[in-house]
Formats: C-alpha cells, sequence, structure tokens
C-alpha cells in the first residue's frame, strides 16, 4: 500500500510486489461508487476472511452478509456459492447497498489514498527509491 511496503518486499528479496487494494479507490476503478465508500471509510481491523461470497476465502471488508454467514456451516461451494449470491449482489449493488456486495480487499485498506492512478504510481515509485 505504500513505498515502505514496498522497499520492505525488495529488501526481503522479491523483484516486485502486487498492490490491488491500493487501486481501488483510485478514480479510475470501475468499482460501485458505494464500494469506494466503504474503503475511504475503512479501519486497519475492517477486514475479514469469508467463504459468504464465492464460496471460496477471500479478504475483504466485514458487511452484514459477512456477519451474517460467519460462522455458517451452508456456505455452499464454489461456484454454486458465487451463483447462489449474484441476485443479491446485483440487486443490493443496483441500490448502492454496501450491506450485500462483496467488497474485497487487503488488510491494510486503510492506507487507501484515492489518488488517481498515475499519481499514486509516482508517489509509490519515489517512496520506496528513497527507502531502497
Amino acid at each position: 500500500m505504500d513505498g515502505r511496503g514496498i522497499a520492505a518486499a525488495r529488501v526481503l528479496g522479491a523483484s516486485g510486489a502486487q498492490l490491488g487494494t491500493a487501486f481501488l479507490s483510485c478514480p479510475e476503478s470501475g468499482i460501485a461508487a458505494v464500494y469506494k465508500a466503504a474503503l475511504r471509510e475503512a479501519h486497519d481491523d475492517a477486514t475479514v476472511v469469508t467463504r459468504a461470497f464465492s464460496g471460496r476465502p477471500a479478504r475483504g471488508l466485514a458487511n452484514t452478509f459477512t456477519e451474517a454467514l460467519e460462522d455458517s456451516e451452508d456456505i455452499l461451494p464454489f461456484p454454486l456459492q458465487h451463483a447462489a449470491t449474484t441476485p443479491l449482489r446485483g440487486a443490493a449493488s443496483a441500490k448502492g447497498d454496501s450491506r450485500f456486495i462483496a467488497l474485497w480487499a487487503g488488510q491494510a485498506v486503510a492506507m487507501s489514498r484515492g489518488h488517481p492512478a498515475a499519481e499514486l504510481m509516482r508517489e509509490l515509485i519515489a517512496e520506496s527509491e528513497r527507502l531502497g
């Protein structure tokens, strides 16, 4: 999510770093406005690993749906759970309701900046080069 993390990965021997969540809040991202708002409001402890939406474990922001299925044994295997939740996710997204959509995000979501992608890249490069 920042140059410090990239520099740390490089010191540990990585030749690169993958930053997904860092780019979700960029204006160019195609995610729903309600999803971007949830990312902006997220705190350090906001993510959970859940199978609620797809049947496979994935990290995202906790919401009503992930909390309701937190300890459920009724989650179908992938891709059945994904297919079963598609109508719910579609309807919630159309209404701008973040309680029932998948809000995928990494653990450092609170560090999201919301800057344009090109600006974010320049910042990340400069930060990592200062430290590396």
